[in-house]
């Protein structure tokens, strides 16, 4: 259970991503576990320049570490909403659909080029230690990414609904031209909403990257298959709808690999998609709309 925990807390923070998108702009950002990865090579590449201003491994070098590759991800996904996404705003979403999984394909391959294809041992942020709890045993890295997971999405939830950008996020999923009436900067509060989703996609990135012995430019893609499909699970658009959907995926997957059928862990994952989208299209915790024709 604990160890299905660890896994869906890092799924729930690519989720979160997902559905902030989707909740404003109404698509699908499938270039977001690209971002996931991004996270953790950002990483990679600033924990020797962090070692030399704070030991390492250490707490403080580890927050160090993960606010400057949130910040990093985040100018990025900015940069990635103006660059491309901007000028398909009026487009068909098909269009952008297609492009978004063409931004996915350029950052994958961009990155073999750039990191290299073979996979890389990720930094010793924080020593990891075993915590006995009576016959069980977990690491602080498993209760440090329970911790950090929890803090970000009670974080987000105070952003979306106690600042004055998160009302115009909300306003903006409601009604984009009402909002727009009233004064509310649709383009400022796009880029903010995608920053802030591949901030919490980088932080996935690195709580992963501490739990897994290797990470490569292609290490996105199912993590972010998987978090899109807990985004679904839990009701696209819906913030919690998408930790919930994360932990859901997390737990099963876990509890199917210990199984006698555990050569469909990787697979589970979609056939709960197809189960929800059968019988509950609007997600555990999403509402069914009616649209008028």
């Amino acid at each position: 259970m604990i160890n299905g925990l660890a896994a869906g807390s890092v799924l729930a923070l690519i989720a979160l991503g997902y559905t902030m998108v989707y909740g404003v702009l109404r698509f699908i950002n499938f270039a977001h576990g690209d971002v996931f990865m991004l996270g953790a090579f950002c990483a990679f590449y600033l924990a020797p320049g962090v070692a030399k201003l704070v030991p390492l491994p250490s707490v403080t070098g580890w927050l160090l570490v993960m606010v400057l590759s949130m910040a990093l991800c985040a100018l990025l996904g900015m940069l990635i909403e103006r660059a491309v996404y901007k000028p398909l705003r009026r487009k068909p979403k098909l269009t952008v659909l297609i492009t978004a999984i063409g931004v996915s394909l350029f950052i994958e391959y961009t990155g073999q080029w750039g990191f290299g294809a073979s996979p890389k041992s990720p930094p010793e942020l924080i020593t990891e230690t075993s915590i006995a709890l009576g016959a069980l045993s977990v690491t602080n890295t498993q209760v440090l990414v329970l911790g950090v997971t929890l803090f970000l999405l009670l974080a987000l939830q105070f952003i979306v609904h106690r600042t004055r950008i998160g009302t115009a996020m909300r306003a903006v999923a409601f009604n984009p031209e009402a909002a727009a009436l009233m004064g509310i900067n649709i383009n400022v509060v796009i880029s903010f909403t995608f920053g802030l989703g591949s901030a919490l996609a980088a932080a996935g990135g690195i709580l992963y990257a501490m739990s897994y012995p290797s990470i490569d430019p292609l290490m996105g893609i199912l993590p972010g298959l998987k978090a899109f499909v807990a985004a679904v699970l839990g009701g696209i658009g819906n913030i919690p709808g998408a930790a919930l959907g994360g932990l859901i995926i997390g737990i099963v997957e876990t509890f199917v690999g210990g199984s006698a059928a555990s050569t469909y862990r990787d697979a589970i994952a979609f056939a709960i998609l197809i189960l929800i989208l059968l019988f509950k299209p609007a997600g555990l915790l999403g509402k069914s709309q009616v649209e008028k024709v």
